[in-house]
């Protein structure tokens, strides 16, 4: 029998690992030939968030669970592309959901005018949340999409999403193919009409992973 193959999930800022999408992803995939692991990336809290931690966790999943295929919605898209800058981790395809690329301008505009904490709406605890200004203020610094992924790669990204600004990542995506250097058969696939959550278009997610991995 062909072991199950293992599918990293990297969950948005404000969600957790039993986000919906995570679950639809569990739904679409072949239980039998597919598992996803989802880690909580609330680290070391919510309200402490810090990206370094955050990327830190996600090695640390790579290492316990050996996967072989990595998804990132949003911000941990942005995870995603950072693990491709560990020398110890392996080269591993991505699916890319609502990737928050070139975002640093808008993690600025977050920010109050004064020290006060920010709050979020967490739809896991179905209420708003404090998380401190250190954590924008470093994330205004991260910069993953100076190059192209060196690894096989599928984004998808909502022509409507209220997030994350669709021609930003368009415009990142067409530096990345006028490099000549994104690997076979990456792609970027814009949603007509499709919002940050993307809810709807998991089944296309899902088809992206068995077309990565093979079926």
């Amino acid at each position: 029998m062909i072991p199950a193959r293992t599918v990293l999930y990297l969950h948005g800022l404000a969600s957790s690992p039993r986000g919906r999408k995570t679950e639809a992803l569990r739904h679409e995939l072949p239980k039998a030939a597919y598992r996803v692991v989802a880690p909580d990336l609330n680290v070391p809290s919510f309200e402490k968030l810090s990206f370094a931690r955050i990327v830190d966790r996600a090695v640390e999943e790579v290492r316990a669970e050996k996967p072989d295929l990595v998804v990132g919605s949003s911000l941990g898209a942005l995870v995603a592309l950072s693990l491709l800058r560990r020398s110890e981790i392996p080269r591993l395809p991505l699916v890319l959901v609502a990737p928050a690329l070139a975002f640093g301008a808008r993690w600025k505009s977050q920010l109050p005018e004064d020290d006060a904490a920010l709050e979020l709406f967490h739809p896991g605890e179905g209420r708003s949340l404090p998380i401190h200004r250190e954590f924008f203020e470093a994330m205004a610094a991260v910069e993953v999409e100076d190059a192209p992924p060196d690894v096989p790669v599928i984004a998808f990204m909502g022509e409507k999403d209220e997030t994350v600004p669709c021609e930003q990542v368009v415009e990142t995506w067409a530096r990345w193919e006028a490099s000549g250097r994104l690997v076979p058969p990456s792609r970027l696939v814009v949603i007509e009409g499709g919002d940050h959550a993307l809810l709807g278009h998991v089944g296309q997610f899902a088809a992206a992973i068995q077309e990565l991995l093979g079926p």
